[in-house]
């Protein structure tokens, strides 16, 4: 099983990811604060899906298997998963968890 430690790198190697193909002026930050998703949000919509997409490839080839993170119950969440990067961490531990990875 993946540590919480790995998930999280996983999704901060996705944000330096989206910063080396945006302008130096709108760099996000690259932290386990790192808002997401919301008012305070610092990725556009198109960069956030771009996230999730490396996040789920690179989650699924380190478990053997593939995930989703926008299922249903994610998006009918009270607080989003893609919140932040703790958020988004908590979820991805949550749903290896239910399936045994």
């Amino acid at each position: 099983m993946l540590t919480e430690r790995a998930i999280q790198g996983i999704i901060l190697e996705a944000l330096d990811n989206v910063n080396a193909e945006i302008g130096a002026d709108n760099r996000i930050a690259v932290n386990a604060d790192a808002r997401l998703f919301g008012d305070d949000a610092t990725l556009d919509s198109l960069s956030l899906v771009s996230v999730i997409v490396d996040v789920e490839t690179d989650i699924s080839a380190q478990v053997g298997r593939a995930i989703s993170l926008t299922d249903d119950r994610a998006m009918s969440r009270e607080v989003s998963p893609f919140t932040d990067v703790r958020t988004l961490t908590a979820f991805i531990i949550e749903l290896l968890a239910e399936n045994g990875s």
